[in-house]
């Protein structure tokens, strides 16, 4: 991607001071002003002053931005795709600032991104990349280029898939959770009382419970599934609970497993 011919700018000028005296009123009564430092290293008149100064001399000669009608669509499309990033940018900062409600700013965030998407399609031969496209002319857009480029949805449904994607996970682990539980006290019932037996199904509940960050560290199943868990772990693999520790366990899983419950509702609020 070029930058823009040198016509462009000096034509662009031209219109600007040509608009009678509204933009520049002391352009006609003092011909020096003209001179520009910018555009021409020497103050004496020049025939940009003269078109200037002379109407006539305007309306007769021709100045061309683009060479065909493909050079001209091009440069459209780039007036197009500037005016959408700066667009973009200015609905985020709006957005951020609580300007525009969260829906209307959904609804225009979703129209610009169709219509970036688009155009970027139609130009990705002519601008392959819309970062370079923003640095060349100094557009300072990174919010808009953030949106339309990296995320490529408005920020409230970004922010939705976010929530909904923990809420499931979190979900899926109380799932885990509530079936460790029912399992670690039915084998109790079924009389698996063998330390191999019992010490995999209280660890597989222990992870999963540390998997809920919503469960405090102090949480009462954890902390008595700790201290089962060093328990057997001192014991041999053949070894077997006593009738006594079987209840006791069974005791602790099931009062553990109301907390549980009863912790549902408060991590839900």
């Amino acid at each position: 991607m070029s930058d823009p011919p040198c016509g462009v700018v000096i034509l662009a000028v031209v219109n600007m001071l040509s608009f009678g005296s509204c933009v520049f009123p002391s352009v006609k009564k003092n011909p020096s002003l003209c001179a520009c430092p910018v555009l021409f290293s020497n103050p004496p008149p020049s025939p940009l002053c003269d078109l200037i100064l002379n109407p006539i001399a305007m309306t007769t000669m021709e100045v061309k931005l683009w060479n065909d009608k493909r050079e001209r669509e091009m440069y459209d499309n780039f007036g197009e795709l500037y005016a959408i990033i700066k667009a973009a940018e200015r609905l985020e900062k709006a957005y951020v600032r609580d300007i525009i409600s969260p829906q209307e700013y959904e609804l225009e965030c979703q129209k610009l991104i169709a219509h970036f998407k688009t155009l970027a399609s139609t130009l990705k031969d002519t601008v392959p990349s819309i970062e370079r496209f923003a640095d060349t002319y100094k557009m300072e857009c990174p919010a808009a280029i953030n949106r339309l480029v990296v995320s490529g949805v408005p920020a409230t449904v970004e922010h939705r898939a976010t929530v909904a994607a923990s809420a499931s996970t979190s979900a899926a682990i109380v799932a885990e959770c509530v079936q460790n539980f029912i399992t670690s006290m039915d084998s109790l019932k079924l009389n698996m009382v063998a330390v191999d037996q019992v010490h995999p199904l209280l660890s597989d509940l222990y992870a999963s419970l540390n998997k809920l960050t919503i469960l405090p560290p102090d949480f009462e199943g954890k902390t008595k599934m700790k201290e089962w868990i060093a328990r057997l772990s001192k014991m041999g693999a053949a070894d077997e609970l006593t009738e006594q520790q079987a209840r006791q366990l069974h005791f602790d899983l099931e009062s553990s497993y109301n907390s549980f419950m009863a912790a549902l509702p408060n991590a839900g609020t």
